[in-house]
């Protein structure tokens, strides 16, 4: 009878490790709750009027805290008896539970060495649950506080955004991978996914957007700024209004300091052109204050545009967005140290910045219903920017100055390499002719690559390399190849010869030089297959072998004379070539002797330059 070892199956390896995974998410829970708790407990005990005990700050602690997550509120003490609902979410308040999620699902799916390891899916689940399992603790705790919970909104929007999060914390464990997408996925976009150009040009697009949300941002709390600064006095009179002692004003200053980012994107709505609510029948936009506005006394809201014209420079915070994200796309579709062949098309680059203008408007859409809402009935039901036009409105203006602009920052990048700091590194690997100074041909392809932003190497009339070109001074260069003297003295008119005391390089040593960092075989960019085979090029045999060959290929034009000549150059007729029927061979029979003496004459001036050189007419045309 056969005896099988005990097998421990995975389901129960993985049990421990799941429920490690949901303490961690009641763990996350609990610290944010916590810190805010303690944060309402100081200002309650600071405060010298408390209007309720630890036990209503304690409830409101738990109210806010839900509000961080999206949850809407509601204050059933109000003067008209009617509940007031608050909709208006801080977004720095938001910043703690948000990133305590993400990194307890990180490390719920990435544990430690030699600790048991759910799957991906088991992480994710477990941490959400346990995470909601204290929301709804804290939900039921702030029922009978002055600020409740709407419990239609724990399901949409809070547990969304709990999801959320533990998501992108599974995922960043994993390596932040763009695929494989699941099984249920359409099919023709698992494929596309899977392709290595497609995750390239979708992780390009993600860090543009990204760049874009940034910058419109930035640009709003710009603006938020600059009209704070203008209208410091009624910031001033009013945080001072709204608590006499200091406690009050401490937490006046913290919850102002908490809806910055509220405000930078009030700001970035109002460069868009859309502007923002101030209540249910006033709009603040470019064109000016429409309606009558219902705002609050607050600090921040003293950067609200009074009436009257408004103020079209703000429309520089769109352009400015849509400019980054056009250089931070070329950036990628044209680096600077890749060849020209390996950049991207124009169409891939303007398909780019398309995605990209795409997600910067879904991320604004998705901030923009954050940063607003109601702040009570009637007139404050309204609050902030409109979503769903200002997702729109960044997405157009990404688009339409973006996509032109990347378009031409491309060719920019591509252009010209003697009016570029740029080269065309596959136009450059053309070989040198060698130098002509002090005739020892040390004009090796090492000379030529020495900077790849230099400029490519011309040659001159005469065969000598030229001087390298400058983005500063593209004319340089020029001169040798004009027979014009350059600033270091006239332009030397001799051919460049081959040294056969001082050999040239091989080939492949350029190509090594230039692909490396080091030359040579012990460098750390040497590759064996950089090398070029080093034939005698320059050997007898492979002269006279070459010259043979373009005597068959000219049909009898050149002259088949000795490879040194016995007379001087000049004297001697050159010889008739033999075997063939070519064009002088047709012409000596009609008789034609003017040409029979231009190909003489023609013949003569060769055997003079080629017998200047030493190697005779056996040297490379």
């Amino acid at each position: 009878m056969t005896q099988r070892a005990p097998q421990v199956t995975a389901d129960r390896n993985r049990a421990p490790a799941l429920v490690s995974a949901l303490l961690r998410g009641v763990v996350a829970a609990g610290l944010g709750l916590g810190a805010l708790a303690v944060l309402v407990v100081v200002v309650w005990i600071s405060s010298p009027y408390p209007d309720s005990g630890p036990d209503g700050a304690l409830r409101a602690a738990a109210g806010i805290w839900l509000l961080a997550h999206g949850a809407g509120l509601v204050r059933p003490d109000t003067l008209s008896g009617v509940p007031a609902p608050v909709g208006v979410v801080p977004l720095l308040l938001a910043v703690g539970p948000l990133w305590l999620t993400h990194r307890a699902a990180r490390d719920a799916a990435d544990p430690e060495e030699g600790g048991p390891a759910p799957s991906r899916t088991g992480a994710f689940c477990a941490v959400t649950a346990g995470y909601l399992l204290v929301v709804a603790g804290a939900a039921a705790y702030a029922r009978g506080g002055a600020l409740r919970a709407d419990p239609d909104t724990l399901a949409f929007p809070v547990a969304v955004v709990v999801a959320g999060a533990a998501a992108a914390g599974v995922w960043t464990a994993a390596g932040r991978p763009l695929g494989p997408l699941p099984t249920w996925s359409p099919l023709a976009l698992q494929e596309a996914v899977a392709r290595t150009l497609f995750r390239d040009r979708a992780e390009a697009a993600c860090r543009s957007a990204a760049v874009g949300v940034a910058v419109l941002l930035g640009g709003g709390a710009l603006l938020v700024a600059v009209a704070l600064g203008r209208n410091a006095a009624v910031a001033q009179d009013a945080f001072l209004g709204l608590a006499g002692d200091w406690a009050g004003r401490i937490a006046v200053l913290l919850l102002a300091v908490a809806l910055v980012p509220n405000a930078a994107l009030w700001g970035a709505s109002y460069g868009l052109g859309l502007g923002f609510a101030l209540g249910a029948g006033a709009t603040a936009t470019p064109l000016g204050l429409d309606g009558a506005p219902a705002v609050p006394r607050f600090p921040l809201l003293a950067a609200v545009p009074g009436p009257g014209p408004g103020n079209w420079a703000a429309a520089a915070v769109p352009v400015a967005a849509a400019l980054a994200v056009a250089w931070f796309t070329v950036r990628r579709a044209a680096p600077a140290d890749v060849p020209r062949a390996q950049a991207w098309s124009w169409r891939e680059t303007a398909r780019v910045t398309l995605l990209a203008a795409l997600g910067c408007g879904l991320a604004t859409a998705v901030l923009a219903a954050w940063a607003g809402g109601p702040l009570g009935t009637g007139e404050l039901s309204a609050f902030g920017p409109v979503w769903w036009l200002t997702g729109p409105a960044a997405f157009a203006w990404t688009a339409v100055i973006g996509v032109p602009a990347a378009l031409l920052l491309r060719l920019w990048r591509l252009r010209t390499p003697g009016w570029a700091w740029r080269g065309n590194v596959a136009d450059a690997q053309e070989p040198p002719a060698a130098d002509a100074d002090a005739g020892d041909g040390r004009a090796t392809y090492e000379e030529a690559f020495e900077d790849e932003f230099e400029g490519a190497y011309e040659e001159d009339a005469g065969g000598a390399a030229g001087r390298p070109r400058r983005w500063w001074a593209p004319w340089r260069g020029r001169g040798a190849a004009d027979g014009d003297a350059g600033p270091g003295g006239p332009a030397d008119p001799a051919p460049a010869k081959a040294s056969a005391k001082s050999p040239a390089k091989a080939p492949g040593a350029a190509f090594g030089a230039q692909s490396g960092t080091t030359t040579g075989s012990d460098g750390p960019g040497f590759e064996p297959y950089d090398f070029l085979p080093t034939d005698p090029w320059h050997e007898k045999g492979a002269r006279e072998a070459r010259w043979a060959s373009l005597q068959r290929s000219s049909g009898g034009l050149m002259a088949d004379f000795p490879a040194r000549p016995s007379e001087p150059a000049g004297l001697a007729e050159p010889a008739e070539p033999a075997g063939t029927a070519g064009p002088a061979a047709s012409g000596a029979g009609r008789g034609a002797d003017g040409a029979a003496a231009k190909d003489a004459k023609a013949v003569k001036d060769t055997t003079d330059g080629q017998g200047a050189d030493g190697d005779g007419p056996a040297a490379t045309p």
